[in-house]
């Protein structure tokens, strides 16, 4: 019987995968220049790997995340180094203030093509927890305001001023959320569009000093 998949196990086997993948010849990505192809075949080498040794619940299209299992919740995330970034789907503005939900794995490569070879050198693995997958920026500012005091209309304003999607009654609502429960610091940059634009250079250059947010460099 295979051992059920933990969190700590995940971030172990992937920073183990990651250097198994670097030192394969994956001739199938030969001219390959969509990262969403590559990202496709990332995730499911990453996938059939853990289901190959772990009790472990993957993902399809229709759920969303790579990896929903109420104990593992982590959506994987596979970019290039040359502009580390992906998108994710919006469902609230709420993710922006208090996290998507969500934790997410994050696989960045570096990509190199010969006629008769290709090579995916991992230059980051990154495991961020849910609690740190807020907007950076806003939750810091957020955070400012609450210590010194700042009343709803302050956040209302503030809110508005940063274009964080929504109308009166969404405002009034995370203003009143915000009061009762201060957001913890995320770690993303994540940008308004009709899917959220989630950007990883801050949180891969951590370098493990912040809780929630695990890094392997190489």
């Amino acid at each position: 019987m295979k051992p059920v998949l933990t969190i700590r196990d995940l971030i172990l086997e992937a920073e183990a995968f990651c250097e198994r993948l670097s030192e394969e010849n994956h001739t199938e990505l030969i001219g390959v220049t969509d990262g969403k192809a590559v990202g496709t075949y990332v995730e499911h080498r990453f996938q059939t790997y853990l289901d190959r040794m772990y009790d472990v619940e993957i993902g399809s299209s229709a759920k969303g995340i790579d990896l929903p299992g109420e104990d593992i919740l982590t959506d994987i995330k596979v970019t290039s180094i040359t502009q580390p970034q992906s998108s994710c789907p919006f469902r609230n503005a709420r993710q922006k203030i208090f996290g998507l939900g969500y934790n997410l794995l994050v696989f960045v490569y570096d990509k190199h093509d010969t006629p008769n070879s290709c090579t995916l050198t991992f230059t980051h693995c990154t495991f961020i927890d849910k609690c740190r997958t807020a907007d950076y920026t806003i939750t810091c500012r957020l955070r400012e305001m609450l210590h010194d005091g700042a009343y709803k209309e302050d956040i209302i304003g503030f809110l508005q001023d940063r274009n964080v999607p929504g109308d009166e009654i969404v405002y009034d609502d995370l203003a009143e959320e915000i009061l009762d429960h201060e957001p913890m610091q995320g770690y993303l940059t994540i940008s308004n569009a009709l899917q959220w634009r989630l950007q990883y250079r801050r949180v891969i250059m951590l370098n493990n000093s912040v809780d929630g947010v695990i890094n392997y460099e190489w």
